[in-house]
């Protein structure tokens, strides 16, 4: 079967849950308003795409390439992105829901997350050196073994992060969010 090359083309309100999105690369293209729930993207390379208020729910991402690609507006819940393909895996989140979606073992240097729901998210053995959370609320969101070096949590809410699990040199937080870092204390803090 031949592999299909796309360049610049825009998807409007597509629903691939029905019809799939025909595997192959796809470089600088916008999807806007398309349906990929329980979607099968296996095997298929977004370069530098643009995700607009699209539905990406339970989409099999499996060996799935995501280079440079940005999310906006975008529901995804219980994505498998630790099941992506890792080779130059680069995206960005903004006003994105990504409850009980996994990020196990990746390598996310300097990834932004704004605005985000990011309940139940899995971030163990996760690399998020200088990564930024404005203004997501993180609920239950676990970080274990994670690398958090540089990563800044200042207006971002709900986090429970263990210091003496996770690396966190240099990390920020607000002086609100230090309740956050001595969860496991069980403190009362007024």
């Amino acid at each position: 079967m031949q592999q299909r090359f796309m360049e610049a083309e825009q998807f409007d309100g597509m629903d691939f849950t029905t019809a799939p999105l025909p595997k192959g690369e796809y470089e600088a293209c916008v999807f806007k308003q398309c349906r990929f729930g329980e979607a099968d993207l296996t095997l298929v390379t977004f370069s530098e795409c643009i995700f607009e208020a699209c539905d990406l729910s339970m989409a099999h991402v499996r060996n799935t390439a995501f280079k440079s690609v940005q999310f906006k507006n975008c529901k995804m819940l219980g994505l498998r992105f630790d099941e992506c393909q890792t080779l130059l895996l680069s995206f960005a989140f903004e006003n994105c829901q990504l409850n009980f979606s996994s990020f196990y073992k990746l390598k996310l240097k300097a990834t932004l997350f704004k605005k985000c729901t990011l309940h139940e998210v899995e971030f163990k053995e996760a690399d998020l050196t200088n990564t930024r959370f404005d203004d997501c609320d993180l609920m239950r969101a676990q970080f274990e073994n994670t690398v958090l070096n540089g990563a800044d949590f200042r207006s971002s809410i709900n986090f429970s992060i263990d210091p003496e699990r996770n690396k966190v040199k240099r990390t920020r937080f607000s002086e609100a969010g230090l309740r956050g870092l001595l969860h496991k204390y069980d403190l009362l803090i007024d």
